[in-house]
């Protein structure tokens, strides 16, 4: 069913699951819940607050900066009934990052947690447009004039103000690091298609189950995570679990007492559990790592809801009705997804971009492919560009554009609404999507060849010695190929493989020698000219996707 407005969807979101949970965080003192009665309680008191005693207008932009937690979800809601724009931060971000995208989008109310009062204090002073602060915890701050979320006057009506389609709900900053911050414009129109398809792909996915648990690990200023593990998980009548923290303890304690059963994660989080699953059953007996062994191979000829049977204390770690998750944000690895499968996990691919609200395709159906994203969802117009191979997409769920940016905007939205997402890829007979490299990343070799670092990494990935790769060009300063680019591999080995190893310089050469033996799998010219190994984690965005411009300064320091 397709809504008219957020407002209707909104309240039969609150109306139909009334006493059921609908946020919950594990916190040192218990469990902080809501339910989906006290959530609407929640944001309309805040909504009526922004009206009736801040005398907020249509269209004013209110920021959040906050960890995830349940009152997250009540600030995004009680912005929208206020008829706000919202402009969720990065609590990553330094104040220099925040102050450039703040000043960009004018925000006259900030949200924010104790935890980074503090720096809304400061951005309050060096902004003029933020006029209040309100924080989200139960907590009193000392300044009377900052009211806590739970303070609020007792009002749980006023005029809801509808907006039209075409305005703007979100504003999502992809960039805060120069003058010029890059904020993408994500209409009511735009959320309610995605909702609206995603409801066809989810069923798909989860069925028509109502009981389901999810757990939540993504940042919510992320719009993957905001628009699938929020609007979407509740708009399904879900309940959605957060951890204290991102630490594996408190991860699998959640798990285990709510028996969580599905979520959305990133690569990178499940290549971290395949190898912490990996490094338990390496400290077992040789009896049990043979079983192991033996159990993967054998688990590939039964079905899927029979394999979870095989690895029972596997799956009793996390609460024993875990079945599956989405990922998305950066390529999945093959052997990631192949090795959750033959354990009875099934991992559903997806893909999109902050441009397309965001999510474009998710892996799913009769022709599912651990290698694919999948087919693009139902409202989507999909083409590959046939001189460069990139992806271009049109449909209801792309963007409005670039905030107060039309420069940028026409630099990758045409006038006949394709996108150009920046994405080398291939669509083949089922209309399944596979996305082979980013155009921004290629490197061009001093003979014309162009090669993807992504795909090199994704050989160079398969070593289980290997905590992180990544692949990228590096300018040649000398000699007849002085200015031409070559293949720089950087790589991260993991605790287990440096520790036998007397000294670094060992341990170098045993890594140089693996991604040599690796190699042999690429043509000669897609080979890394350059392996530079570092005991350090590579930088990364909250997302955990890699800084590749982080890492070519790092690189270009080692080559000094």
């Amino acid at each position: 069913m397709k809504y008219e407005n957020v407002l209707s969807l909104l309240e039969e979101i609150t109306i139909n699951n009334g006493e059921k949970v609908s946020l919950g965080i594990k916190t040192k003192w218990g469990w902080n819940e809501f339910t989906y009665k006290g959530l609407g309680l929640l944001s309309r008191r805040l909504g009526a607050y922004l009206i009736e005693d801040l005398k907020v207008q249509r269209g004013d932009r209110l920021a959040i900066l906050s960890e995830s937690k349940p009152e997250y979800g009540a600030c995004v809601f009680g912005s929208v009934l206020a008829g706000m724009t919202t402009v969720p931060l990065d609590n990553k971000l330094t104040i220099f990052e925040m102050f450039s995208i703040l000043s960009d989008c004018e925000p006259s109310v900030i949200l924010c947690s104790s935890s980074y009062i503090e720096k809304a204090k400061e951005l309050r002073n060096k902004i003029p447009s933020i006029k209040h602060i309100i924080l989200m915890d139960s907590s009193v701050y000392e300044d009377s004039n900052i009211p806590s979320l739970y303070s609020l006057p007792e009002n749980y009506n006023s005029k809801w103000r509808r907006r039209p389609l075409s305005a703007t709900a979100f504003i999502i900053y992809t960039s805060g690091t120069t003058g010029a911050p890059k904020g993408v414009e994500i209409t009511f129109k735009n959320m309610l298609s995605q909702m609206h398809d995603l409801r066809i792909a989810l069923k798909q996915i989860l069925g028509e189950d109502k009981d389901m648990r999810m757990l939540s690990i993504l940042p919510m200023n992320h719009l993957f995570e905001l628009t699938v593990g929020f609007f979407i998980f509740l708009h399904h009548g879900y309940s959605i679990h957060y951890p204290q923290s991102l630490k594996p303890k408190d991860i699998m304690d959640v798990m285990t007492e709510k028996k969580v059963r599905f979520m959305i994660t990133v690569p990178a989080f499940l290549k971290l559990l395949k190898s912490s699953i990996e490094s338990e059953i390496n400290k077992k007996s040789p009896l049990v790592k043979n079983i192991f062994k033996l159990s993967l191979s054998f688990a590939k000829l039964l079905p899927l809801k029979m394999r979870k049977y095989l690895f029972k204390p596997i799956h009793a770690k996390f609460g024993g009705e875990f079945f599956g998750c989405i990922t998305g944000g950066a390529p999945l690895d093959p052997i990631v997804g192949d090795f959750f499968e033959n354990i009875g996990i099934r991992i559903y691919q997806g893909y999109g971009l902050s441009e397309t609200s965001p999510v474009v395709a998710v892996n799913r159906g009769k022709y599912f492919d651990n290698k694919s994203v999948g087919p693009v969802l139902d409202s989507y117009e999909a083409k590959i560009d046939e001189t460069t191979g990139e992806l271009l997409l049109r449909g209801p769920s792309v963007m409005k554009g670039y905030y107060k940016r039309e420069d940028l905007t026409s630099e990758v939205l045409e006038s006949n609404g394709w996108l150009h997402t920046g994405d080398i890829a291939k669509i083949n007979k089922h209309g399944l999507v596979y996305i082979t490299g980013r155009i921004k990343n290629m490197i061009v070799l001093s003979g014309g060849k162009k090669v993807f670092p992504e795909e090199v990494e994704t050989v160079l990935e398969q070593s289980k010695n290997f905590a992180e790769v990544c692949v990228s060009g590096m300018a040649r300063s000398f000699g007849e190929k002085d200015g031409c680019e070559e293949i720089v591999a950087i790589i991260v080995p993991t605790a287990d493989f440096a520790q036998n190893f007397k000294d670094f310089s060992q341990m170098e050469i045993a890594v140089k020698d693996e991604v040599k033996k690796l190699s042999t799998q690429l043509a000669p010219y897609k080979r890394p000219i350059n392996i530079v190994v570092r005991e350090e984690s590579l930088p990364r965005t909250t997302t955990r996707k890699l800084k590749r411009t982080e890492i070519k300064k790092i690189l270009c320091e080692c080559s000094k």
